[in-house]
């Protein structure tokens, strides 16, 4: 029998049953799109790595890029949370000694399949790209209906759209490639999340059923109870299960953060309206309207804009004090990770991993 809290092939489904449709393209145009975005990801590698001074490992694979649309993606993260969900949940109920009711896991999965299934149907119309840490062997995302909507909105030039958002998931293709520690080390963060729980699987179902009907008020027009600040994370965390939270929280703002930093570093010579491009993409991150800016919060995509800034605030801060090359000592391993609360102070990291005096 199947331990997995979700159905994730009817999750898939539902998905792409309520996803909406992206926009109207002739299949020339799409054809065009498709290669220019295959185009700019390889032209992107040069900038990369002559901006941030690094290489990828010679013991990793080389990685492959997958124009997809929505449909595409779903199936990229339903595939990609079941590789990484369903072995933990499994190792959780081992733990505990659970033995669920066959008939009442299968109605929950399926219950949590419909519902992780209009979650998805929500995010994959606001994904632009994606990295793929875990369950495909490090593959790049770039979903082309999003970004051509996006351009498009935001009236900028479409190759230079294009590129800017090549530059941001290559810099995240870059950091797994040339340490690939950092892979594992995020694999260790989630095992030990569940390793720090006494929850079992039933819990966890309701609270994530919790998160759905926040969702569905939400669409609905009705008052959201509380700010679940943490998205799903949060709303399954115990307090000792804090430490785990904050060490992920660190790495995927200084990951985030330095593809930020990478995507504006290379100037106009590269990306003439870069300028611009920062400043309307910024407004597009706040959300449309209520509606959306309510399930952002509630999906926790709010907590991801603040992981961009702080990430961005610690990285730019390091490289304005020491430079690019005694930054990446910040790569060495999980010893010289930033602290959370070092995001938002960099000098206590330059004091604390470079031994220089603080600046204070």
């Amino acid at each position: 029998m199947s331990s997995s809290l979700v159905d994730w092939s009817l999750a898939g489904r539902t998905a792409r049953r309520l996803s909406k449709p992206g926009p109207e393209t002739t299949r020339a145009e799409a054809a065009a799109v498709v290669a220019q975005l295959h185009e700019c990801a390889a032209a992107a590698v040069a900038h990369v790595e002559a901006l941030t001074g690094l290489a990828p490992s010679v013991d990793s694979p080389v990685p492959t890029v997958a124009v997809v649309d929505r449909p595409g993606w779903v199936e990229a993260n339903t595939a990609g949370m079941a590789a990484l969900l369903d072995p933990l949940t499994a190792a959780l109920q081992e733990r505990t000694g659970e033995r669920p009711n066959a008939v009442v896991q299968a109605v929950g999965s399926r219950l949590t399949g419909v519902q992780a299934g209009a979650v998805l149907a929500f995010v994959c119309s606001k994904v632009l790209g994606q990295y793929e840490v875990f369950g495909s062997g490090g593959r790049l995302l770039l979903v082309a209906p999003n970004i051509v909507e996006a351009e498009r909105r935001l009236r900028v030039d479409p190759y230079d759209f294009r590129l800017w958002v090549c530059l941001h998931e290559v810099t995240h293709q870059l950091q797994f490639t040339a340490f690939p520690w950092l892979h594992r080390y995020l694999e260790e963060q989630v095992s030990a999340f569940v390793e720090a729980s006494d929850l079992d699987s039933g819990v966890l179902r309701e609270r994530l059923r919790d998160v759905v009907a926040s969702l569905a008020d939400a669409v609905r027009g009705r008052p959201v109870e509380g700010d679940a600040p943490g998205g799903l994370m949060a709303l399954i965390a115990d307090p000792e299960q804090q430490a785990v939270l904050d060490r992920v929280t660190a790495v995927m703002s200084l990951v985030e953060g330095h593809a930020e930093f990478v995507m504006d570093g290379v100037g106009p010579d590269v990306i003439p309206t870069v300028r611009t491009l920062r400043k309307r993409f910024s407004q597009r991150r706040k959300g449309t309207g209520p509606v959306d800016r309510v399930l952002r919060r509630l999906l926790g995509l709010e907590q991801k804009m603040q992981q961009y800034a702080d990430g961005r605030h610690f990285v730019a801060g390091v490289v304005d004090r020491v430079g690019m090359e005694a930054f990446n000592t910040v790569w060495t391993g999980p010893e010289t990770l930033p602290l959370k609360e070092e995001l938002t102070d960099p000098d206590r990291w330059v004091e604390r991993v470079l031994h220089l005096p603080a600046l204070r």
